[in-house]
């Protein structure tokens, strides 16, 4: 064991062993080694990170756009340059297949690509003669000490969705990634300081629970980021609130596959085996529910046997198309709701318990999972399963479906697959959900336009990316100002 790495933290923009009495062993999921060990922070040592960031933050905020920007473009080719080993690190710690690893890089990198235009993002507005003789105008500056609390199954994707616009609107950040998979998080950050961040601007603290729960807290600190589970997010959002602090915290979903008969069967069925079995279903986005309406019932046996074909292995095998789950954990978990399906009544159309995989024989597996039949009142349905298990639901029309994903409490992403214009119309007009694929089954929209999660799958106004992203870490001042020309009359009356 004394050869394995221990991650440090990043502090004032130096490595730092934690003095911790606590450490946790990191794991591959493929093998059960142990590959790192990450410490669960001191109060000491997150007061020193905050302390650290509230100190560059006097300076920071006062730095040129430009000089921001510059270090968002310096970023964005530095992840472009070290992608393959960002994926590397993602793909040891977390299990996802390589390929999987280097997408989430990839809509990552969307997101610093959006940072660079800060420029033009962070402009104000203008009046000039508002009333008479008066001006108006607004500035758009950042709040201070900022940070981000993120889950284990995007450790590149999810940090940049918050720390990257945080800092280039001007403010300073403290990270803690998921203690399961910190090492590609803890890569990024010092990638960030490569490119050109001063020291204190971005720093990461290790922790599980009570460090978030003491971020949340922490009188210095004023906006909270947080993605993950509901549980979690629920407290996160609960305990910020609490302490004054801005917070957005986007939670758990269940996400509906609506297949109407006219559709595509080739390309709907291919995009549904991706959308409910990639990342081992790890995804809060992922498509854990197929809706299939009228006759396209008749096309479950087929999606069935391509879910059969689906490759499980290690996720270092590129011709893999699903690796382990994270922890053992997370797969006595799963396989304990299949369980329960069954018991519920259910039809087990595919199970994928009892897995082994030849060479990763201790490894988190568990393959393509169906089950036909499944209603809304099953645990498999109203859990988040977060495993490659797809719940097929049976209805006769569009609006059944409509009415069938409205009566669920999470809002985080739908999708509709269809070839009539008018149904996608009616679908997207009254379905109560975010984010809204039509022929595309995982929504997530492009880092110029916000994460729109909604209902039991958010809480806070103001989402991730795009302008809400903006607004969400900067303060908005209005001025209204007179100024009398020297030598001239001034007018001193207000006319609105």
């Amino acid at each position: 064991m004394t050869d394995v790495p221990r991650i440090p933290l990043l502090i004032g923009g130096k490595h730092v062993q934690s003095k911790s009495t606590e450490w946790r062993d990191v794991l591959d999921p493929a093998t059960q080694r142990v590959v790192a060990q990450v410490p669960l922070a001191t109060r000491e040592e997150l007061d020193a990170a905050v302390a650290n960031a509230r100190e560059a933050f006097a300076t920071w905020r006062n730095s040129g756009q430009g000089t921001r920007m510059r270090v968002m473009l310096k970023l964005q080719q530095l992840i472009r340059d070290n992608s393959g080993k960002l994926a590397e690190l993602i793909t040891r710690e977390h299990g996802k297949t390589l390929p999987d690893a280097e997408g989430e890089v990839g809509r990552g990198l969307e997101v610093v690509e959006h940072a660079c235009s800060i420029a033009s993002l962070q402009l104000g507005e203008y009046a000039e003669n508002a009333a008479s003789g008066i001006d108006v105008y607004t500035t758009i500056q950042p709040l201070g000490v900022c940070a981000g609390i993120t889950a284990f199954n995007f450790p590149v994707m999810l940090p940049c969705f918050m720390f990257p616009i945080a800092v280039a609107c001007g403010n300073t950040f403290i990270l803690k990634p998921s203690e399961q998979d910190p090492s590609a998080s803890m890569y990024l950050a010092e990638l960030a300081q490569e490119a050109g961040l001063p020291p204190g601007v971005l720093n990461v603290v290790h922790g599980a629970a009570e460090t978030a729960l003491a971020l949340c807290e922490h009188p210095d600190i004023k906006a909270i980021s947080f993605i993950g589970s509901t549980r979690v997010g629920t407290e996160i959002y609960n305990r910020a609130s609490q302490h004054g602090k801005r917070c957005q915290s986007m939670m758990g979903a269940k996400n509906h596959c609506v297949i109407l008969p006219d559709a595509d069967p080739e390309v709907a069925l291919n995009q549904l085996v991706g959308a409910a079995f990639g990342a081992a279903g790890q995804r809060c986005m992922a498509a854990s529910v197929a809706v299939m309406v009228g006759d396209a019932r008749k096309w479950l046996p087929d999606f069935v046997e391509r879910a059969k074909k689906l490759k499980v292995n290690a996720g270092s095998d590129r011709d893999a198309d699903l690796g382990p789950l994270v922890s053992p954990q997370a797969k006595t978990r799963v396989e304990s709701l299949i369980e329960q399906g069954v018991k519920e009544g259910a039809n087990l159309l595919l199970d994928g318990r009892n897995l082994t995989v030849k060479g990763f024989e201790s490894g988190n597996f568990v393959g393509p999972t169906i089950f036909d039949g499944v209603t809304g009142s099953m645990a498999i349905y109203k859990e988040e399963i977060f495993g490659p298990v797809l719940c097929v639901v049976g209805v006769e029309t569009l609006e059944q479906a409509v009415a069938f994903i409205n009566q669920n409490p999470n809002g985080n992403g739908v999708a509709l697959f269809t070839q009539d214009g008018g149904a996608a119309r009616y679908f997207q007009n009254n379905v109560d959900v975010g984010q809204i694929g039509i022929n595309i089954p995982i929504p997530v929209p492009v880092a110029w336009f916000s994460f729109t999660g909604s209902r039991g799958s958010k809480l806070g106004d103001l989402g991730p990316n795009g302008k809400q992203a903006v607004q969400f870490w900067t303060q908005t001042k209005t001025i209204t100002a007179r100024w009398s020309a020297h030598g001239r009359k001034v007018n001193t009356t207000i006319s609105m």
